[in-house]
């Protein structure tokens, strides 16, 4: 009788390679060819990644306002091999000063004026830039992971998380829909700070909490302002909405 055929596509470059690979380099390609074949763990929502790059203008009085020049960047992040595809081509050492980037879930955009946050606010975290890129990835895998939704009151729900780049430091950013929800903003808060490593950890008095209307620079789209006058509900968070 026959013997049964054994398959090994995607396993030649380690079966060739077994005189001259130690047994460590043998279990790390294996491993690598062991990934290859996996099928993607798709994410509970889909992510967009989106780019700010600010430019600086002179206002009529004569002072300096920056513009928001908003990009997506990339495909819809569908999965954690998507996500981590992404997470790994974009260094946070190649983003330049007063420049940001942004994970947001698909349908919300990082604009406080948007209608589907106007309503709302977010954390910020000022964490130095050795530090910055790490406490970024971790933020943003609590945020696919569902741990910062999970950690929200009913009815509420996450828009996305974002970094921008400072002189001397990285502000990491966690939005939600509705800032009258206490429940939600220590809910956030305290799964950041029971997630990140203790060496990451921020002081106290480097973060810090804001509605979005509370920046000087919001400015209400009048066709909008009816959302702030009475109240929004969050739940019309579908992609038509």
């Amino acid at each position: 009788m026959d013997r049964p055929q054994l398959f090994t596509r995607g396993l030649s470059g380690l079966s060739q390679s077994t005189e001259t690979n130690s047994p460590a380099e043998q279990r790390d390609d294996a491993k690598r060819n062991f990934l290859k074949t996996m099928r993607p763990l798709p994410t509970q929502h889909y992510w967009n990644v989106f780019f700010d790059r600010q430019t600086k203008e002179q206002s009529p009085d004569n002072k300096e306002e920056y513009s928001v020049e908003l990009e997506q960047v990339g495909t819809q992040i569908e999965s954690v091999q998507d996500f981590w595809r992404y997470n790994n081509n974009m260094p946070v050492a190649n983003i330049k000063m007063r420049e940001s980037l942004y994970l947001f879930k698909s349908g919300f955009k990082p604009v406080w004026e948007d209608r589907r946050n106007i309503k709302g606010g977010s954390w910020t975290f000022r964490v130095p830039k050795t530090s910055g890129p790490d406490f970024w990835t971790h933020v943003q895998m609590l945020a696919i992971g569902e741990q910062l939704e999970e950690s929200l009151a009913e009815g509420d729900q996450l828009c996305g998380v974002g970094l921008s780049v400072r002189f001397n430091s990285h502000l990491i950013t966690i939005w939600h829909r509705d800032a009258s929800k206490q429940a939600s903003i220590d809910g956030m808060l305290a799964c950041v700070l029971a997630d990140i490593p203790a060496e990451l950890r921020p002081r106290p008095d480097n973060y810090f909490y804001k509605k979005h209307s509370e920046h000087a620079g919001f400015k209400v789209p009048p066709e909008l302002q009816h959302l702030v006058d009475g109240g929004v509900k969050t739940a019309d968070a579908s992609p038509t909405a």
